[in-house]
């Protein structure tokens, strides 16, 4: 790989290595290098373009990475990944894109990801996007997640996406059964008139499953987010979605929450807060010796922590 693309593979996996456990490179639409280790196997599917992650039971302390890269304009990339993931099971999985885009013609990418958790298996998930490059042509990333939880089990996500990506649009939809727990965490940050819309459509099943969705977003300049949650209580369960979002310029930001309970032992709660940096924070900042635009940046990246 050259500079560009170490770098953007370097900026999705962040601080984990990836040779450290199993992992699966794309680039440009297809796989170029693959790892995989005694207890974490990976194969390419057969009818379209993605691969199967089988897991196995009793699995702990493993990493695996699955990122993508895209350097190529007018690419439209599309796979699909599945991860099935065996009881008392405990990994990491780092995935996400990163789109370089020096053209004027667009780069996009589709990642379908479903998972399959047994029982008692945990997993923490953490997917990152980021856009560059100083070409016309569009970069979009549209990231599909489906989790389906048996008994015990736990899936924590955190997601990222805080620039360059023109447009977005984020779908992930989950089904819990009996003592499950879903958590997701989500930052997102959109500039000039860059779009992007999340949707949350999580069906809380099984006695004592529960569900805690956190957004955090910042729309600047020209740019539209839309937000979108729906959870549904069908037996005695723990709802909380909270989205917190901070508008600024011309920006434009709408929430949309939907919660339905059909037990009377379903707890399902909503909170969505939109507003301004508040001016007495900027001061507070300047007096320390900040000018308003750096103020204005350490408010941002604390928000987005």
């Amino acid at each position: 790989m050259d500079k560009i693309e170490t770098k953007l593979l370097k900026e999705i996996t962040s601080t984990y290595k990836i040779k450290n456990g199993a992992y699966n490179i794309r680039k440009n639409g297809v796989g170029i290098e693959r790892k995989v280790t005694e207890n974490i196997n990976i194969i390419s599917k057969k009818d379209k373009q993605g691969i199967d992650i089988i897991i196995k039971e009793n699995t702990k302390n493993e990493i695996l990475h699955i990122p993508v890269i895209i350097t190529e304009g007018g690419l439209t990339d599309e796979v699909y990944n599945d991860f099935f993931v065996g009881k008392n099971a405990d990994v990491v999985i780092i995935a996400g894109c990163g789109i370089h885009n020096d053209g004027d013609t667009t780069s996009q990418h589709n990642g379908i990801h479903r998972f399959f958790l047994e029982e008692n298996a945990k997993v923490k998930y953490i997917e990152k996007h980021i856009g560059e490059g100083n070409g016309q042509g569009k970069r979009i990333l549209n990231p599909q997640t489906v989790v389906e939880l048996k008994n015990g089990s736990t899936l924590e996500m955190e997601t990222t996406q805080i620039k360059g990506v023109d447009s977005t649009i984020r779908d992930t939809r989950g089904v819990l059964q009996y003592n499950t727990n879903l958590i997701i965490t989500e930052k997102i940050m959109t500039h000039g008139n860059q779009f992007a819309k999340t949707i949350f459509d999580v069906e809380l099943n099984g006695e004592n499953s529960s569900t805690k969705v956190v957004s955090r977003s910042i729309a600047k300049d020209s740019s539209k987010q839309e937000f979108i949650s729906k959870i549904t209580g069908n037996n005695r369960c723990f709802g909380h979605v909270e989205c917190d979002a901070i508008i600024m310029d011309n920006a434009s930001i709408k929430a949309t929450p939907e919660i339905t309970a059909n037990n009377v032992d379903a707890r399902l709660i909503h909170e969505a807060t939109i507003g301004k940096i508040a001016g007495e924070q900027v001061t507070k900042l300047m007096t320390l010796g900040l000018t308003e635009k750096e103020a204005e940046k350490e408010i941002i990246n604390g928000f987005l922590k």
